[in-house]
C-alpha cells in the first residue's frame, strides 16, 4: 500500500503534468476568465492589500487580475522567501525591480516587507485542490509555514486565503497533513469552488 507521502507525490506529478499540458492559448483564456470572475467578487472588491504571485510551471496566471487591482488603486504584494523558509510580502507595482531568490523565483528588492497578517486577501498558487479546501503545493511548505497562525483562529478573519487553479487541477481528495493550512475558497477559470465554509463566510468571499 502506498504511503501518505507517496500519494501526495504521485498527485503532485500528475497535476503538474496536467497544467503544463495546457497550450499558451488555453492559458491566456483561462487567465482572462479568472480575472473577470475574481474581480467581481466581494473578497477582491473590499480588499486593499492583496498578495499574489508570478506564474510559473503552468500555474494559472494572475497577471491580468493584478493589473485590475492596480487600476483600482489597490496595493499588490509578492511573496519574499526568508531564511526560515517562511514568507513575507513586498509591495509590487509597475516598474518594481525584481531579482531571483535561491529557488529562481523573482522577488521585489530594496523594499519594506510586511507580515502575512497585514494582507486582506492572499491569492495562492497550487498544484492540486479538493472541495474541503485542502491544497497541495510544490512541496516546500512555504505557505503552510507562513500561515500556520491561522490554525489558532476560531473565527473568520483576514487574511482570506484563496487558491487559484485551473479547473483541471481539482482532485476528489488531497491527502492532507496536520500542518497544512486549508484555503477559504478556490477560484478557477470555471468559477469559485465551495470548500465547506458556512454560508456567511462564503458570502464574504464570492
Amino acid at each position: 500500500m502506498a504511503s501518505h507521502s507517496d500519494l501526495r507525490s504521485r498527485l503532485r506529478r500528475a497535476m503538474r503534468q496536467r497544467r503544463r499540458a495546457l497550450s499558451p492559448r488555453e492559458q491566456r483564456l483561462a487567465a482572462a476568465r479568472l480575472a473577470k470572475l475574481v474581480s467581481r467578487s466581494r473578497s477582491f472588491l473590499r480588499a486593499r492589500h492583496i498578495a499574489a504571485y508570478l506564474a510559473n510551471d503552468g500555474e494559472l496566471d494572475p497577471a491580468e487580475l493584478v493589473a485590475m487591482a492596480w487600476r483600482l488603486g489597490k496595493r499588490v504584494y509578492l511573496p519574499v522567501l526568508r531564511r526560515d523558509r517562511s514568507l513575507r510580502f513586498a509591495l509590487y507595482r509597475p516598474g518594481t525591480i525584481l531579482r531571483r531568490n535561491p529557488l529562481g523565483i523573482p522577488e521585489p528588492v530594496n523594499t519594506r516587507l510586511l507580515p502575512p497578517s497585514r494582507m486582506d486577501c492572499v491569492f495562492m498558487p497550487l498544484v492540486a485542490f479538493d472541495t474541503q479546501g485542502n491544497r497541495l503545493g510544490m512541496g516546500g511548505g512555504f505557505y503552510d509555514r507562513t500561515f500556520a497562525f491561522l490554525h489558532r483562529r476560531h473565527r473568520w478573519g483576514r487574511p482570506l486565503l484563496i487558491g487559484l487553479a485551473h479547473g483541471c487541477q481539482q482532485s476528489p481528495e488531497v491527502p492532507a497533513e496536520s500542518w497544512d493550512v486549508a484555503m477559504a475558497a478556490i477560484a478557477t477559470d470555471r468559477g469559485f469552488v465551495a470548500t465547506g465554509q458556512t454560508t456567511e463566510q462564503t458570502r464574504r468571499i464570492v
